[in-house]
């Protein structure tokens, strides 16, 4: 350890004198140890170091204020800048979202009305329709009965009529033989033809 003299001297009646070194003279590598008994405070405390502490922290407070200032309040604004930035753009993106997703919701509300409309539309004219061809095929049939029925009512006419011929020439037949069997009249066949059908009409 190499101790100048100016370090070396002190108040103190007890000091060791230091000579000094030749710096021509070779290093021995010896460390010199003094000793010396303190009797005043700790520095830092006493009135006298003062000023030049209160010169230290002014210029160790400026040089830290000047750093802070000019390095990492600039650091600290523009990450807090672009942290605002990005969560700008994060709420307008999920304002988009939210707005498409709005849209998308009501356009498939506006698809399911739709959808529900057209399927009842289709079963409202599906039931017309079934119904419609319900309604012809219960008139082709009806008119299909309708033919058959009058066909069977001119057969029926025709029978009739064939029937009631056949019972005039009986009932003419039978009257001319009751005529002449029990009341032994020999009536003519143009009379009783007349008394038979005035009686059958």
């Amino acid at each position: 350890m190499f101790v100048s003299q100016a370090f070396a001297q002190t108040e103190s009646p007890d000091a060791v004198v230091v000579p000094p070194v030749d710096p021509a003279a070779p290093v021995t590598g010896e460390v010199v140890h003094v000793e010396e008994g303190h009797e005043g405070g700790f520095p830092p405390f006493e009135t006298e170091y003062f000023p030049s502490q209160l010169l230290w922290l002014a210029i160790t407070f400026g040089i830290f204020y000047l750093v802070l200032k000019k390095v990492i309040l600039p650091r600290i604004a523009g990450i807090l800048e672009n942290r605002r930035d990005r969560i700008a753009l994060d709420l307008e993106a999920a304002d988009r979202m939210r707005a498409d997703a709005d849209e998308a919701q009501a356009a498939y509300e506006q698809e399911l009305t739709e959808a529900r409309d057209r399927a009842h539309k289709i079963a409202l004219e599906a039931k017309e329709s079934a119904r419609a061809d319900a309604e012809s095929e219960r008139k082709r049939i009806d008119g299909e009965l309708d033919g058959k029925l009058g066909a069977a009512q001119v057969r029926i006419d025709d029978i009739k009529r064939e029937a009631l011929k056949d019972v005039g020439a009986i009932a003419e037949d039978a009257t001319d033989a009751i005529l002449r069997e029990v009341a032994r009249i020999d009536a003519p066949r143009a009379e009783i033809a007349g008394a038979v059908n005035a009686v059958r009409s």
